[in-house]
């Protein structure tokens, strides 16, 4: 079998036009990187870019922006309220010339409006917290770090923290009397502040339409009522002091503000605390655009590695040496994909450092692990693709059919899906279902449940993860391999 293998790339190695090809494919993913890096929307470098936002423990970019009444918590201390009420204003886009949007009729809150008691590492944006709140639409939720989300009761709206030493536990109630735990979470120890908040993310309409994407849509408003607010361990008697974080980083956000009527508090504003939205950004993904066009130069080679011998009858030669033409196919296979697999591995390094080197890689937010996954992942869905097309080739035997075929199965689903020419769930089934399902490796932005955003491949999102929709296309070349094997035995050379 070596002796096979080193025979078919000796064969690979002759024909200069497919060693040319390589490169080209290679270009292409290099030259694209440099396209996506610097047609990037020049705003990312602006007040407000991903590079500039606070970061999650994972390095995550995330907002941080809230109306909170609080005091100091230096110690152990528990915070009870009650929510009786939550409600939201929308706000229309500035007119021209005017940079104060226009309030529009009372609505209900935002699905991700929150409304409840936080205790955070003081009050400045991107600072460690753990907060429990009544949302518009998800019931009580646990929230922690940005990033993390914790399901509690849909109907209660009795709301308790309780610090222990550098733990925060989160309780809710519907009648202040029976409490359910909804989780804890860790916080350091030492000074902190605690107290009652309000938040809400921006109104957005996503539309998908032949060819593009948008999202229409402006900012809110949330006014929290509370009542019944006790707080043991906090502050020294003193009063509640109001400050709108994360303001100087949004200067065009609502006023803050907080009235009192006896025991009941009435806050209101914008802002919000939660993951950056990455279906609208620039993401490190779009580096590797070009994935897809040396995947379909790449195809080309492995269906002419196969076809070229049936056309000029040097098959017969190569059988005749070997007569087991499952090794053959094997040993074509084996080389094929290891070849390619090289290919994009340098190719996708290459794009990644080219393009983040252009733009700067504060803008593509992703740990060492992500981008490992997406280099490997992105050759790995080369060389796979590659050698599906030469089970193709096989098949068929004629170069054009073959390159047909690989273009429907593989490159058509993903440009129709990714351009939105698709209806959004005729996309999402294409891409669970074709070969193209692979391109989930080179997805990067997570789907936070906590965060309102069109989850389509219009936006980048695939409907599978990322080894998920590489088995889809593993499984499609397995089948093909196994078919073309079966037609080699049975067919005459």
């Amino acid at each position: 079998m070596i002796g096979l293998i080193r025979a078919e790339l000796t064969k690979f190695r002759s024909v200069r036009g497919w060693l040319i090809g390589c490169g080209i494919a290679a270009v292409l993913m290099v030259l694209l990187a440099v396209v996506a890096a610097a047609g990037t929307d020049a705003r990312v470098g602006g007040p407000g870019a991903r590079g500039a936002l606070p970061r999650a423990s994972d390095g995550t970019p995330v907002l941080d922006g809230f109306t909170f009444l609080q005091q100091p918590l230096d110690g152990d201390g528990t915070l009870t309220v009650r929510v009786p009420s939550l409600t939201g204003v929308a706000l229309r886009p500035p007119t021209p010339g005017d940079s104060v949007p226009d309030e529009q009729e009372q609505a209900t809150p935002e699905p991700w409006a929150k409304a409840g008691l936080i205790i955070k590492a003081g009050t400045t944006s991107g600072s460690a917290y753990t907060a429990v709140m009544v949302t518009g639409s998800h019931g009580v939720r646990m929230q922690h770090d940005f990033i993390h989300d914790l399901a509690g009761p849909t109907d209660a709206r009795w709301l308790r923290l309780v610090r222990s030493g550098g733990t925060v536990t989160a309780y809710a109630s519907s009648d202040g009397a029976a409490w359910t735990t909804v989780g804890s979470a860790p916080l350091a120890t030492g000074a902190m502040s605690a107290g009652i908040f309000v938040a809400t993310p921006p109104h957005q309409e996503y539309e998908q339409f032949l060819g593009g994407t948008s999202v229409i849509g402006g900012g809110a408003i949330a006014t929290g009522t509370f009542d019944n607010l006790t707080a043991a361990g906090i502050g020294a008697g003193g009063d509640w002091n109001l400050v709108s974080v994360g303001a100087d980083d949004s200067p065009n956000r609502p006023e803050s503000t907080s009235t009192r009527n006896g025991d009941t508090f009435v806050l209101r504003g914008g802002g919000d605390i939660a993951p950056v939205d990455g279906g609208t950004g620039p993401k490190l993904e779009q580096l590797l655009s070009g994935g897809f066009m040396a995947l379909t130069v790449l195809a080309v080679l492995g269906v002419l590695f196969v076809t070229t011998e049936f056309r000029r009858g040097m098959v017969r030669t190569t059988f005749a040496a070997t007569p087991s033409r499952v090794r053959v196919l094997a040993a074509k296979s084996v080389v094929l994909g290891a070849v390619t697999f090289a290919v994009g591995l340098v190719a996708s390094t290459a794009a990644l450092l080219v393009g983040t080197a252009i733009r700067g890689s504060n803008h593509y937010p992703a740990d060492a692990l992500t981008q490992v996954r997406i280099v490997v992942g992105t050759a790995a869905l080369i060389a796979v693709a590659t050698v599906l097309a030469l089970a193709i080739g096989t098949i068929l035997r004629r170069g054009a059919g073959a390159v047909a075929a690989v273009v429907v199965l593989i490159t058509l689903p993903y440009i129709l899906s990714a351009a939105a020419v698709l209806p959004a769930a005729t996309a999402d089934w294409v891409l669970r279902i074709t070969p193209a399902a692979a391109f989930a490796v080179q997805q990067t932005v997570p789907e936070w449940p906590q965060v309102d955003q069109a989850y389509t491949p219009a936006f980048g999102f695939f409907p599978l993860p990322a080894w998920g929709g590489f088995a889809v296309l593993c499984g499609w070349t397995a089948v093909a391999l196994v078919i073309a094997a079966a037609l080699l035995r049975r067919r005459d050379a």
